[in-house]
C-alpha cells in the first residue's frame, strides 16, 4: 500500500513538472498606440449604397486613418481598434459600441491603418474622434 501511494505521488509530481515545462507560452494582448487619427469621405466606389448597421437608414461613409505604433519586435495580429466617435453636437455616432474594427497585422514600428465606418446621414459633421487605442495578439488567433 505504501509503495502504491509513493508511486502515485511520484507520477503526479512528474506530470506536474512536465506540464509546467512543456506548456506553450500564453498569447497575451499587446497594446498598440494609435496617433494622427483623422477621417475623410469614402471614395464613391466604396460609399455606394451605405446604410447603418442593422437598418436600411441612409448613412455617410467615412475612412478613419492614422498611425499604429507597435513597440515590440514581433508582428501583432488581429488588433481590435477601440474609440469613441461623436458628431458636431457631441452625440455618439455609434451607440453603446467602442470596438470599431480591427487591423489584421501590425508590423513592428509605425505603420498606417485605415478603418471604414458608416455614420447615419442625419448626424452632423465634423466628427470628433476620441480615445482611440488598439490591442492585438503576438500570434494569429483567428484563422
Amino acid at each position: 500500500m505504501l509503495l502504491r501511494s509513493v508511486t502515485v505521488i511520484f507520477f503526479s509530481c512528474v506530470f506536474g513538472v512536465l506540464s509546467w515545462v512543456l506548456t506553450p507560452p500564453a498569447v497575451a494582448l499587446t497594446q498598440i498606440k494609435l496617433s494622427d487619427i483623422t477621417y475623410k469621405q469614402c471614395p464613391p466606389e466604396i460609399a455606394k449604397g451605405a446604410v447603418t448597421s442593422g437598418t436600411t437608414m441612409a448613412a455617410n461613409c467615412f475612412l478613419v486613418t492614422g498611425k499604429a505604433e507597435n513597440s515590440t519586435n514581433k508582428i501583432v495580429y488581429d488588433a481590435d481598434i477601440f474609440g469613441r466617435i461623436y458628431d458636431a453636437n457631441n452625440d455618439p455616432v455609434m451607440q453603446n459600441r467602442t470596438r470599431l474594427g480591427s487591423i489584421a497585422e501590425v508590423p513592428p514600428g509605425i505603420s498606417d491603418f485605415e478603418l471604414r465606418i458608416s455614420v447615419p446621414a442625419n448626424q452632423p459633421t465634423p466628427l470628433k474622434l476620441k480615445q482611440f487605442k488598439a490591442a492585438g495578439f503576438g500570434a494569429q488567433v483567428r484563422k
